[in-house]
């Protein structure tokens, strides 16, 4: 439903300022005192009938209620022009109620409202000075109905589009918001899913592995007197067991060690490490994510990851900070992920310099990149990791 923005403002003040010049200029030519107080009453009336047009003009029940005032403003200039006379002045009233024809109607009916305006002023100018007067005055009369009407019904038009192309962008935008919830919604039940698979993997084989191994350590213990060959070698079959089930172990935990990395999208997963670093620490994180595939192979994924990890780490340990900030953007061929804050900083000459950073910059040389930390002019200090991305990666 349209709501009171679609209004014509401008024209409505420019139908009252009409109204108000109209309303000096017609009492100026009036004579008798009885006749003004007439004439002003039924233009006040005029205007109380004018304030009255629905701010919506494109649903059919606002459309019948304009079209009930346009007739009652109809009647009231009649009844005015016949009450005082041929009066040039009270004509000039044919042009408000032009434009609320044609604002207010489909562009056919407000043509025909429009000859009707123009055959009663033409009845008006044939009554008061004949045939070739009101032949002229309808003639120049008309053009200026039909030139207010048709811009008016023009900038009508114009204006209910807008209102529908912002409506449509409204309801398209909400629509990509819910698409792009859905999309997190699904990667964290994948997530889930892996999870639960690799549970249900470790109950089938370790699991497995494991009471068969203890099954073998009993009936071993209880021969170890009666029968010691045979008990060795139940022991020998229990410790291949335990080594079957450790190798397993090994290959299930390294597919959990990374789960965030792994399994989720790259800005999901900075969203996730942002929310819970801000509520184990209390330091305020700002994430930005600039537009982009984001679609980068795993090692560049877990790289990315570990450099905001390590950088937010060091924010809180060292830094003194109130404010950082996680800024993931993408350039072509290149993706860039930086950790700022707004603590102490340090010396330019004295760059810090630790495990994790070394470590960071191998993963990154190995990638071809590079990373970099660097003072800030403002105060703080900036970790940088930089990435070369290839056209078939996003």
């Amino acid at each position: 439903m349209m709501n009171s923005k679609i209004r014509l403002d401008p024209l409505g003040v420019t139908a009252y300022l009409t109204l108000i010049g109209v309303t000096a200029f017609s009492l100026w030519e009036i004579n008798r005192i009885l006749l003004r107080w007439l004439i002003l009453g039924l233009l006040v009336a005029f205007g109380i009938l004018q304030s009255q047009l629905p701010a919506q003009f494109s649903a059919k029940r606002e459309r019948m209620r304009a079209n009930a005032v346009i007739l009652l403003q109809f009647a009231l200039v009649a009844g005015m022009l016949v009450a005082a006379g041929l009066n040039y002045s009270l004509v000039i009233l044919f042009f408000i109620l032009s434009v609320n024809a044609m604002i207010y109607n489909p562009f056919r009916w407000g043509l025909a409202l429009l000859v009707a305006f123009t055959l009663t002023s033409g009845w008006f100018f044939y009554t008061g000075e004949g045939l070739n007067s009101s032949l002229r005055g309808m003639t120049i009369f008309a053009a200026g109905y039909l030139f207010f009407g048709v811009v008016a019904n023009a900038l009508a038009q114009a204006r209910i589009a807008q209102l529908q192309n912002n409506l449509l962008l409204n309801e398209l935008r909400s629509k990509n918001l819910q698409l792009e919830d859905y999309a997190r919604q699904v990667e964290v039940l994948v997530a889930v899913e892996e999870r639960n698979r690799l549970a249900r993997e470790v109950h089938d084989t370790i699991g497995h592995r494991l009471t068969a191994a203890a099954v073998q350590l009993e009936g071993a213990q209880r021969l170890i007197a009666a029968d010691p060959e045979k008990a060795a070698g139940m022991v020998g079959a229990s410790r291949q067991q335990v080594r079957e089930a450790l190798q397993d172990l090994r290959q299930t935990v390294g597919r959990l060690r990374e789960p965030v990395e792994i399994e989720l999208s790259l800005p999901q997963a900075l969203r996730r490490l942002a929310g819970n670093f801000q509520d184990a620490t209390g330091l305020k994180i700002q994430l930005e994510i600039g537009p982009g595939a984001h679609a980068y192979s795993p090692a560049q994924r877990l790289a990315l990851y570990r450099a905001a990890q390590e950088g937010l780490t060091n924010v809180h340990r060292h830094a003194a900070a109130s404010q950082a900030w996680l800024r993931l953007s993408e350039t072509p061929g290149q993706v860039s992920l930086q950790v700022l804050d707004n603590g102490k900083g340090f010396e330019p000459n004295n760059a810090p310099s630790s495990f994790g950073l070394r470590g960071l910059r191998e993963r990154a040389a190995q990638l071809g990149g590079t990373v970099n930390i660097t003072a800030r002019p403002e105060g703080g200090s900036a970790l940088t990791i930089q990435l070369p991305v290839q056209e078939n990666n996003v």
